[in-house]
């Protein structure tokens, strides 16, 4: 150790981030509070150790404070810890210039948008920040238009023929090229590739090249690495509607069978099999049918229903089967 670090020792501060996601008018939102530079962010603040006796508990304090919305469900995400992953630089209160930026990110789900009183605050659709993560009305546009041609430009960049190669492997897996089948899990995988291939605005702001262009098609950026954030916790959700009944958490106390499939579809981004889906929601045993009705526009009256909420508990390790189509792009990238 030199001389320097001992007079002026490295210091990590822990802040904590908040994905609260719900689903409204089959539009997934995500609540965003606006930055000082005008860019949206996730809800986020410092651990203080002295007056939080848990990371949830601070958590819970910050969303409130910036965003005057409470917390309801809420789980641990991922810890995200790499150096320079901060660029620019996260504002913590009580920071100091120079600190390791640790932050812990929460995933937290509601039914519904609560009401949002502060000025700066507002919920925020997340494909506007991933516009090719949403297929329900056919493959996005951007992808074979833009994103998927200048993902090969930069695998042909590469500057061994090794490289090359295995950035074209990275390509097909992450966005289920030639066969391979797009898989909506790998949210982060994309955004990670674009974001490494210089495609995304925080690419070169984080590297300090100006102006920080983005490439068409590759929705809004976020301050700090929230978009990182934020990929992370779909990628997760997506997930996790296989093999936990975590989707009930998003739905109304009463719904149709075709509310909760919208739901579903809003989430992993792509149409479901109607008749699939509502089969195996029934004998899944996680929802009842209650002896009310709705009415639905231009049909007969749709039976309501409600999640069986004994069963949850029981089924904890049990999810709502997804039938899912196949999707491929149409965009190839050849032989390696």
């Amino acid at each position: 150790m030199n001389a320097l670090s001992e007079l002026h020792p490295a210091r990590v501060a822990i802040g904590l981030n908040a994905v609260l996601a719900v689903v409204e008018r089959e539009r997934p939102k995500v609540l965003c509070v606006r930055s000082e530079n005008g860019l949206w962010r996730l809800p986020y603040g410092p651990f203080d150790p002295e007056r939080h006796r848990t990371f949830e508990i601070g958590l819970r304090e910050w969303v409130e404070k910036q965003t005057k919305v409470s917390l309801g469900y809420v789980e641990q995400l991922y810890t995200f810890g790499d150096k320079g992953r901060d660029a620019p630089l996260a504002a913590l209160a009580g920071g100091a210039a120079g600190d390791r930026i640790v932050s812990v990110g929460y995933l937290a789900l509601a039914p519904e948008p609560a009401a949002v009183d502060a000025a700066d605050a507002a919920w925020r659709d997340w494909y506007e920040f991933f516009p090719w993560e949403d297929w329900r009305d056919g493959e996005p546009p951007c992808l074979g238009d833009a994103i998927l041609p200048a993902l090969a430009r930069w695998a042909g960049g590469a500057r061994a023929r090794d490289a090359a190669a295995a950035r074209r492997d990275r390509i097909r897996l992450a966005f289920g090229l030639d066969g391979a089948g797009w898989e909506e899990e790998r949210a982060l995988d994309r955004y990670e590739l674009m974001y490494e291939a210089g495609l995304v605005a925080e690419a070169a702001r984080d590297r300090n090249l100006q102006p920080a262009r983005a490439l068409a098609g590759t929705g809004a950026d976020m301050a700090s690495d929230h978009r990182r954030i934020l990929a992370t916790a779909i990628g997760r959700l997506r997930g996790k509607l296989k093999y936990r009944p975590i989707i009930f958490e998003l739905t109304p106390p009463e719904f149709t069978l075709l509310t909760l499939q919208r739901i579903v579809e809003a989430i992993v981004g792509f149409e479901l099999h109607k008749q699939n889906f509502r089969r195996s929601a029934e004998q899944s045993g996680l929802v009842i049918r209650t002896r009310r009705t709705a009415q639905q526009t231009g049909g007969r009256p749709a039976a309501l229903f409600r999640a069986n909420r004994l069963a949850l508990k029981d089924r904890a390790g049990k999810g709502l089967t997804i039938p899912r189509l196949r999707l491929a792009p149409a965009f190839s990238l050849g032989r390696t």
